[in-house]
């Protein structure tokens, strides 16, 4: 993965900050993503956050600071870093994902130690099958497991003396390098390498004579569980980030434009905004645009999870990696590259990802200074167990099964593996979390302010019922009120118009059509002279009982008659979204009371609050008065969780302790929000609370199994009562335990 560069402002500084992402390698725990971060943070004026499970730094560094002076201040605290390259873009990013080499590696001498050392912890651990000079072929087969196989983990170690470090790789091969080189000294010079000679293996410290005990078992076995514990977290972590992938893949590799009025085959990346392009059934569309010709339907599934393919036609948006289901549309390209919704998806999921939760800083303290503290523990268990026993075995033993059970490595990754598989489905499921702050938010909140039009509703007026007075035909009355609204381009007389069209077919031409202003439209349909509005002297008592019970329940009533006549009502409202009232209840059950937010009268709001459940209303909003009405409730104790679409929206949503803005809405919207829904729907309101809480629970209980294990793990190590090959176990499957957990998460429905 490559790394971008943006200015960003900071406050007080007279020129902006430069951000600047590098990829750190040479990175085995969290404590060296701890040590990177300090070292950078040393530098003037700059800021950074090491994300172990990423191998990422996020760095903030201001003018007069080059990148190369970033990268040398990594390489001198002992790892790599690499200089920032232009990011790949969606389309490109299938072909540029290759083979991971390391995890190849990795595997390869995993496979090739585990060979090895089986026999020697099978001859160790059962003495029946212990021979004469059984303790040689253990030597053979233990000494390059230990050396070869271990070669990283020395290398590190070695790489952190010279820079006066410690880290969790110390810990390791200080302890595989001291069973090796006591066992050594036990074979050559003690009474170990003596034929006949045979080892009883115990779970506990015993006293025995040092001169004829070997820990070859321990060395090799710790050695393979060590890298077991390393490949299976280094491919769990390469599954965590496949979601991100999987989005980056989406996007069409070529795409047919219209030149001169021939269709040319490109690359997609040569496509420029303007730009017509074809895409014929079943292929995707190449980047966000605006259908010019043709119908058909789009799946976004992909993007949204939204599995029902949305109808389009000429004057509708669609969006890039979306997939043609039906009929050949011609589409103009509006935006391309990194600007379009696939691209800042992905932009939005990869700064999630590389984000830290403020318990994630607090790991990170505690693994920066937990190795040194492990050190001094094994130093003082060694001495202990000498003073009080006498045993140099005993006091070598405990001291290794300290050294190899410390893991500063789950701690490190428990936030960060939850975060990348949480934003990774949420991704998926058309949920876009901006940053690990989010998550407190969305733990704490207990309100939640729904805008009216385009998240409760659909934002648009649409005809809702019809009422004919006696003696005429309903049909009729559609016909003729829809021929005459046809020509009015007012959003009311469109709703009616469509509404028409709908129940009754084609509808007939109006003539001498006139456009009364404030009281509404007449006109010729059919010969007859057909008015809509307020045009009637006098109204039936029917028509008018009609038209008060519909202004009563919301609605913009529409008296339309003929020849003088008013012969009905056409109800008009801005329809509510057939899944708000699913999506209340749902929020309902989280703990949230609903609070209905719009600018239309009363009488509307409460009209569509009624209809999805909500009980209570603030109506008569100015967009600018929004603001003021998220902090009133936040001034009365209430955190507060804010939905919305709009311009107007974009202060409160900003406000507001959690907003979440509909995809579906305006840029400004979704720039303010710290979770986007992609689809229109509001039930994904639920869905993204839910998920958000669903990921803070996973890391919180990562947290907990990882300070408790070292917690219980040291002193059991420290009293005894661990051998060392046990200890290596444990500690090689606690960072697998905490990854694995955080992977439940990609299952989320």
């Amino acid at each position: 993965m490559t790394s971008t560069a943006t200015e960003t402002p900071t406050a007080g500084q007279s020129a902006p900050d430069t951000e600047v992402e590098l990829l750190i390698g040479g990175m085995t725990c969290a404590s060296c993503a701890a040590r990177v971060e300090k070292k950078l943070n040393r530098m003037d004026g700059v800021t950074a956050t090491v994300n172990y499970a990423t191998e990422r730094a996020r760095v903030s560094y201001p003018a007069g600071t080059e990148v190369a002076d970033l990268i040398a201040t990594v390489v001198k605290t002992g790892y790599t870093a690499e200089e920032p390259e232009p990011a790949p873009q969606p389309e490109q990013a299938a072909e540029d994902t290759p083979r991971d080499p390391g995890l190849d590696a990795l595997r390869h001498r995993l496979l090739v130690s585990t060979l090895l050392a089986a026999p020697v912890v099978l001859l160790a651990m059962i003495p029946s099958l212990q021979f004469d000079n059984w303790q040689w072929l253990s030597l053979t087969l233990a000494a390059p497991v230990v050396v070869w196989g271990g070669a990283p983990l020395h290398k590190a170690a070695w790489t952190n003396l010279r820079h006066g470090a410690a880290t969790m790789d110390t810990l390791v091969s200080v302890g595989t390098l001291a069973a090796l080189g006591w066992s050594l000294w036990a074979l050559f010079f003690g009474d170990a390498g003596m034929p006949g000679m045979r080892h009883p293996f115990e779970l506990t410290v015993s006293r025995t004579d040092g001169a004829s005990t070997i820990y070859l078992e321990v060395a090799a076995g710790v050695t393979v569980f060590i890298l077991l514990g390393r490949y299976l977290e280094a491919r769990s972590k390469r599954r965590a980030g496949a979601a991100l992938r999987a989005l980056m893949e989406l996007g069409a590799k070529d795409v047919t434009v219209l030149r001169g009025g021939k269709e040319i085959r490109i690359p997609v990346d040569r496509l420029a905004v303007g730009d017509r392009f074809v895409v014929r059934p079943g292929e995707k569309v190449a980047t966000d645009g605006t259908v010019v010709e043709g119908a058909s339907a789009v799946d976004a599934s992909m993007l949204t999870g939204e599995s029902v393919p949305v109808d389009v036609g000429p004057g509708d948006a669609v969006t890039g990696a979306t997939v043609n289901a039906a009929g050949r549309l011609v589409v103009e390209a509006t935006r391309i590259g990194s600007d379009t919704r696939l691209a800042r998806m992905a932009r939005l999921v990869e700064d999630a990802q590389n984000g830290k939760a403020e318990v994630q800083r607090l790991a990170d303290r505690i693994s920066g200074i937990f190795v040194p503290v492990v050190l001094l523990i094994a130093l003082a268990t060694f001495g202990g167990w000498l003073a009080a026993t006498g045993d140099a075995v005993a006091a070598f033993t405990a001291a290794v099964a300290v050294l190899i059970i410390a893991c500063p490595c789950a701690l490190g990754l428990a936030t960060p593996t939850a975060l990348m598989v949480g934003t990774g489905r949420g991704a998926q499921l058309g949920i876009l979390i901006k940053g690990p702050e989010v998550l407190e938010s969305t733990r704490r909140v207990d309100t939640v302010v729904l805008d009216k039009t385009g998240t409760v509703t659909t934002g648009r007026m649409t005809l809702q019922e019809v009422y004919a007075a006696d003696g005429t035909d309903e049909p009729q009355l559609l016909r003729l009120a829809g021929a005459l609204e046809h020509a009015s381009e007012h959003p009311v007389a469109r709703a009616v118009a469509a509404g028409a069209a709908d129940r009754v077919g084609e509808l007939p031409a109006a003539e001498r059509f006139e456009n009364v202003p404030g009281r509404g439209v007449r006109g010729l349909v059919e010969g007859r002279e057909v008015a809509a509005g307020r045009l009637f002297d006098t109204v039936p008592d029917d028509v008018a009982r009609a038209r008060s019970e519909a202004e009563r329940r919301g609605r913009t009533a529409v008296v339309v008659g003929w020849d003088g006549v008013a012969r009905g009502v056409l109800a008009v409202a801005d329809a509510v979204k057939e899944t708000s009232a699913e999506a209340v209840r749902e929020l309902r059950a989280l703990g949230l009371t609903p609070v209905l937010l719009t600018g239309d009268n009363q009488a509307v709001a409460e009209a569509v609050a009624e209809a999805v459940g909500i009980d209570r209303v603030i109506a008569e909003v100015l967009p600018e008065d929004k603001v003021d009405v998220v902090r009133r409730l936040q001034d009365d104790g209430r955190v507060v969780a804010m939905v919305g679409d709009g311009v107007n929206d974009a202060a409160a949503l900003a406000t507001a302790d959690l907003g979440l803005a509909m995809g579906t809405g305006t840029d400004a919207a979704i720039e303010a929000s710290d979770l986007t829904l992609v689809r229109g729907d509001l039930r994904v309101a639920a869905d993204a609370i839910r998920l958000s809480r669903r990921t803070l629970t996973t890391i919180k209980g990562n947290l907990v199994w990882a300070f408790g294990y070292n917690v219980a793990a040291l002193p059991l190590a420290a009293a005894g009562l661990l051998n060392p090959m046990i200890a290596g176990a444990a500690m090689a499957f606690s960072s697998v335990f905490v990854v694995t957990n955080s992977l439940r998460l990609r299952s989320f429905r």
